[in-house]
C-alpha cells in the first residue's frame, strides 16, 4: 500500500465559528480556532485559539494556547499558555510556560511540567490520521 504524505498549508486553520455547537473529539496536525461551543477533547500539534465568544467543556492538549473565552476542563500545553484579559478557566493546567494578563480568571491548579512530562502525560506519540484505512475482518479458521 502506498504511503500518503500530508503537506500542511502554514496558514490553514480549522475553525469552529461563533454560533456553531460541536460535541466530540478533534485531532488535528495544525492550528484550531474555536469561537463557538465545543464539548469534548481537542488535540492539536499546533496552536489552539479560544476566542472571546467560545465556550469549551473538555480537555485541551496542544503545543500552544491563546485563551480569551471560557474553558471548563484540563489543559495540557507543550509550550506556552496565554491567558488573555476576560478569559475564564475552570480546570487544571499542566504547562511549560504561562503568560497571564490582568483581568483573566483561573480556578484550579497549575503544574509546571517539562516537555518529557508533557509527552508522558499525553501520550506524545499522538498519531495524526493520514488516511482512513479499513481493517479486513477474517473469519476464524476451524
Amino acid at each position: 500500500m502506498a504511503k500518503t504524505e500530508v503537506i500542511l498549508d502554514a496558514n490553514a486553520v480549522s475553525r469552529i465559528s461563533a454560533g456553531t455547537v460541536i460535541k466530540g473529539e478533534i485531532l488535528s496536525p495544525g492550528d484550531i480556532r474555536v469561537d463557538g461551543t465545543f464539548e469534548g477533547k481537542i488535540q492539536s500539534k499546533g496552536r489552539v485559539v479560544i476566542g472571546e465568544t467560545a465556550n469549551v467543556k473538555g480537555e485541551i492538549i496542544c503545543d500552544n494556547v491563546d485563551l480569551w473565552g471560557k474553558v471548563d476542563g484540563d489543559i495540557f500545553v507543550k509550550n506556552t499558555l496565554s491567558l488573555k484579559e476576560g478569559c475564564v478557566v475552570n480546570g487544571n493546567l499542566h504547562i511549560r510556560k504561562i503568560a497571564v494578563e490582568l483581568g483573566s480568571t483561573f480556578n484550579g491548579t497549575c503544574q509546571m511540567i517539562s516537555e518529557a512530562e508533557f509527552d508522558k502525560a499525553t501520550g506524545a506519540d499522538m498519531k495524526m490520521p493520514v488516511q482512513h484505512q479499513q481493517k479486513q475482518q477474517h473469519a476464524p479458521a476451524n
